[in-house]
């Protein structure tokens, strides 16, 4: 009988795997066709500085979209990615501003705060069990209404001109945000496959009560996951507020849904349980094609909001669908 079980869970897992692995080469094809199209459309589009150009404009999206990756693998939502990030280039930047830190330490305190945003986030919703997108919502503007008040509504101006090494400089060639989101990648790619968090995250996000049930601590890691998700908004505001040289109390706004949209269109379940760093990687480097090439094509900003949202719906069909092969397979 248990012989009998196993045998038809293997299956199942095996198609789960191979689902997965079609949702990231849908991304994938998706990317390259957008790739041959822009090249055919624009002559500017090959250029290295253009290539470059979209890297950087990936890099703060695919960062902070590693960090969305986890909390969406445990069937959770950051909503409050962009309002953070906001945040965190305030602080920031004010710090080497009023306080004389060097770029060094303001880039630390951006993480730090960004870091302070999650662990409330994470405690909202593993200790006051709040829904996961009610907390962030709430986050989000708080955070928000925060840079403000800090902010007086005006930005901060960076004096530190070493500063803008962060997100302009380059190293050996290579801008130095897309170094900072290959790091990240790795990390983030190491923590899903070789950790104890990746692994919990994974059955959380599959099966929080069985998850419990098992003996795994799910509230001390749903926190740790947001904090993650923080620490990495707090980053890529941080990349931001460098690439303009100051801290900008309305970056940000609407960010969340690029990140989101990433790290969906990447393959990830919004129902939890699935979703890979590479997926998001694809993902977040999709949307800044759209954007690049709209600009290039001198398509409309309205028009670039439109097809990111039918892109979003489309990837989240697929998912639907799926799951419903999947379910329908193993029963």
């Amino acid at each position: 009988m248990s012989t009998a079980g196993a045998s038809e869970r293997v299956p199942g897992a095996l198609r789960e795997r191979l689902s997965d692995a079609v949702s990231q080469l849908a991304a994938a094809g998706a990317l390259i066709v957008v790739v041959v199209v822009l090249s055919i459309a624009s002559p500017d589009f090959l250029t290295a500085n253009n290539l470059f150009n979209v890297g950087v404009q990936a890099a703060v999206t695919a960062v902070i979209g590693v960090g969305m990756t986890l909390v969406i693998i445990t069937a959770g939502i950051d909503l409050s990615v962009g309002s953070v990030a906001a945040l965190t280039g305030i602080f920031g930047v004010s710090s080497m501003v009023s306080l004389g830190f060097p770029p060094t330490l303001a880039i630390l305190v951006g993480v730090f705060v960004g870091a302070t945003a999650g662990l409330i986030n994470g405690l909202l919703v593993s200790v006051a069990n709040l829904n996961p997108f009610i907390a962030t919502l709430g986050m989000l503007s708080a955070a928000r209404g925060l840079t403000f008040v800090t902010s007086n509504g005006q930005a901060v101006f960076a004096e530190e001109e070493s500063f803008r090494l962060f997100g302009q400089g380059e190293l050996l060639g290579i801008p130095v945000p897309i170094i900072t989101l290959v790091l990240v990648a790795i990390a983030g790619h190491i923590v899903l496959t070789r950790t104890r968090l990746g692994r919990y995250a994974y059955a959380i996000g599959s099966n929080r009560e069985a998850a419990r049930l098992s003996g795994i601590p799910v509230r001390r890691y749903i926190a740790y996951v947001y904090v993650i998700s923080g620490a990495l908004a707090g980053l890529g505001g941080m990349i931001a507020a460098s690439r303009v040289f100051s801290g900008q109390p309305n970056y940000g706004m609407g960010l969340e849904l690029d990140v989101i949209a990433a790290v969906v269109i990447g393959g990830a379940s919004l129902f939890g349980g699935q979703g890979t760093i590479l997926g998001t990687l694809i993902g977040a480097f999709l949307i800044a094609l759209i954007r690049n090439g709209s600009v290039l094509l001198d398509i409309n900003l309205f028009y670039q909001q439109i097809i990111i949202g039918v892109v979003i719906w489309l990837a989240v069909y697929w998912d639907q669908f799926r799951r419903r092969r999947i379910a329908a397979s193993s029963g």
